[in-house]
């Protein structure tokens, strides 16, 4: 697929900027407000905003990692939040303060990844086995998240918006991965027009007055909207 180069853009790569990192910081407004639009208008919850962007971020960043394939990203996210609901249980029993118990379930966490690693190499899975560490460690960092929402809300609700989480981070790949036609699309627009990325401040300002109900809400309250037309 030919991609058209704006100027301004070439001038970034003039200075050395590389053009994954070009492109995912073009991608981030788009990601935050899609993240917005799932939350605001279709009901999913998910861990705040922030989180969901982020982790699809690194499910993107991992996806420039010799084409990572997403069942790759979608495995450590699973492994991550698993080994720190155990440690959760495990901890529990310890009754020990909140940060120190965070500490150890990294740690825990932190060797589950690498254990993983080691198991991919092995397996010659070597686009898995060689990804970068930085998006590995973003998503480790989701545990602690993970395990808050779990001291506040228990552990159902934590486990649902995790879930809900990955959907979003699932959907954000697909349509932004360089690995996927509707993706290389987005990107190849982007970079040949990255000033539409200013039509996010409309649409945000537009979802920011939206007074009707959401997209998950009509589904909860179908008998009580029944009642109502009827």
């Amino acid at each position: 697929m030919e991609t058209t180069i704006h100027p301004f853009i070439t001038f970034i790569l003039a200075q050395q900027v590389p053009f994954e990192t070009i492109v995912v910081f073009l991608l981030f407004p788009i990601i935050v407000t899609f993240v917005v639009i799932l939350r605001q208008i279709f009901g999913l919850q998910a861990f705040g905003l922030y989180t969901p962007s982020i982790i699809t971020v690194t499910f993107l960043a991992m996806a420039y990692d010799h084409a990572t394939d997403i069942k790759y990203p979608i495995t450590i996210y699973i492994i991550v939040l698993a080994v720190g609901l155990l440690m959760r249980f495990i901890l529990k029993r310890l009754r020990i303060l909140y940060l120190p118990r965070i500490a150890i379930t990294l740690t825990i966490v932190s060797f589950s990844v690498l254990f993983l690693l080691v198991l991919a190499g092995m397996g010659h899975r070597t686009g898995f086995a060689t990804s970068s560490f930085f998006p590995l460690l973003i998503m480790i960092t989701l545990v602690e998240k993970f395990v808050s929402i779990q001291l506040e809300k228990g552990t159902r609700t934590a486990v649902t918006l995790a879930l809900e989480t990955l959907i979003i981070a699932i959907i954000g790949y697909l349509i932004m991965s360089p690995t996927t036609s509707i993706g290389q699309w987005v990107i190849a627009t982007i970079v040949a027009y990255p000033y539409v990325i200013l039509l996010i401040i409309p649409i945000n300002i537009f979802i920011g007055k939206w007074t009707g109900l959401r997209v998950a809400e009509y589904f909860r309250f179908r008998d009580v909207l029944k009642k109502i037309r009827e």
